[in-house]
C-alpha cells in the first residue's frame, strides 16, 4: 500500500535506536524525508547513512538533548533548513527513567523527568504546530507505553509522566483536528529494545533470577507468545502518519501482542 507519504518532512525525536529508530526506517521506507534526533551524533549517523543507502527518502542529523529546550528549539531549526521546509511530522519520543517506585522520590528527580519526558514535548510540538495549522496538515504522534493503562509498581515516574502526556495529547487532538493535524499516542508493550533488555535486566536483580528468566517470565503474558519487532511498531507509526489516518485522532493505540488486559 502506498501511504501518500512522498516528499513529506519528519522529525523523529530517539532516532539512534530502538523505536525510534524503527519509525524513522519506516517513514523513510515511506519517501519520507527525516530529520533524526537524540544526544549522540555518532550513533544517529549510522542510522542516517542506513537509511540514505536502502530507502526511498532521506535522513539528516539533528543532535540534541531533550533536556536543553534552547538548543532543542535551534535543532527544529536545523532540521528545517536541511528538509528545506517546515515539519510536516512529529514523533515525540522520550527516553524512560530509571525503574522505581514514587514514595519519597527526590523533588529533584522528578523536575528533571519532567523537564525531559513531558516539557520537551510541549516544546516540541508547539514549535511545529503553527506551521502545519497554516498547511491544514500534520501528524502528532507520541510514544507512550502500555503503563498509560495498566501501571507497572517498578516503573512510577514513567508511569505517573507519560500518563500526563497521554492526556495531553488527548486534549490538545480536539483543539487542532478542525485544522487538519491529528495527535496520537502510542502504547508500546514489550517490544525487542535496548530499554526492555534494561527493564527485564532490573527485574532479574529485584527478583533474583537471571535475566534470561526475567525476560522468558514476561514473555509467558503477552498472548503472542513473542516480544514486539520494532518494524511492527515502525508500520503503525508510518499508518497513522499518513493522508490514510486521517480520521484517527486523539486516541491510545495498543502496540503489546495483547498483553493489556483492560478493555
Amino acid at each position: 500500500m502506498d501511504l501518500g507519504l512522498t516528499g513529506k518532512r519528519a522529525l523523529v525525536c530517539g532516532a539512534s535506536s530502538g523505536l525510534g529508530r524503527a519509525v524513522a526506517e519506516a517513514l523513510a521506507a515511506e519517501g519520507v524525508h527525516v530529520a533524526l534526533l537524540s544526544r549522540d551524533a555518532a550513533k544517529l549517523q549510522v542510522v542516517a547513512d542506513g537509511i540514505n543507502a536502502a530507502a526511498s527518502g532521506r535522513a539528516v542529523v539533528v543532535p540534541a538533548d531533550l533536556a536543553d529546550h534552547a538548543g532543542l528549539l535551534a535543532a527544529v531549526d536545523t532540521a528545517e533548513d536541511l528538509l528545506g521546509g517546515p515539519i510536516e511530522i512529529l514523533l515525540n519520543n522520550t527516553g524512560g527513567p530509571p525503574p522505581s517506585g514514587v514514595a519519597g522520590l527526590d523533588p529533584d528527580l522528578w523536575r528533571a523527568q519532567f523537564e525531559s519526558m513531558v516539557l520537551s514535548v510541549f516544546r516540541l510540538t508547539d514549535r511545529v504546530l503553527p506551521a502545519m495549522r497554516a498547511a491544514g496538515w500534520g501528524r502528532i504522534l507520541n510514544v507512550a507505553s502500555s503503563t498509560v493503562i495498566e501501571p507497572l509498581g517498578i516503573l512510577g515516574v514513567s508511569n505517573t509522566l507519560r500518563a500526563g502526556v497521554a492526556a495531553w495529547a488527548k486534549t490538545l487532538a480536539t483543539e487542532v483536528a478542525a485544522d487538519g493535524v491529528t495527535v496520537n499516542t502510542l502504547l508500546p508493550g514489550r517490544i525487542d529494545t535496548p530499554r526492555v533488555q534494561k527493564l527485564d535486566q532490573a527485574r532479574a536483580e529485584q527478583t533474583g533470577v537471571t535475566a534470561e528468566a526475567a525476560r522468558a517470565t514476561s514473555v509467558e503474558s503477552i498472548p503472542v507468545g513473542r516480544l514486539g519487532d520494532p518494524a511492527e511498531f515502525g508500520a503503525v507509526a508510518a499508518f497513522l502518519a499518513s493522508p490514510k489516518a486521517a480520521y484517527v485522532t486523539g486516541s491510545l493505540i495498543r502496540i503489546d501482542g495483547g498483553a493489556i488486559r483492560a478493555i
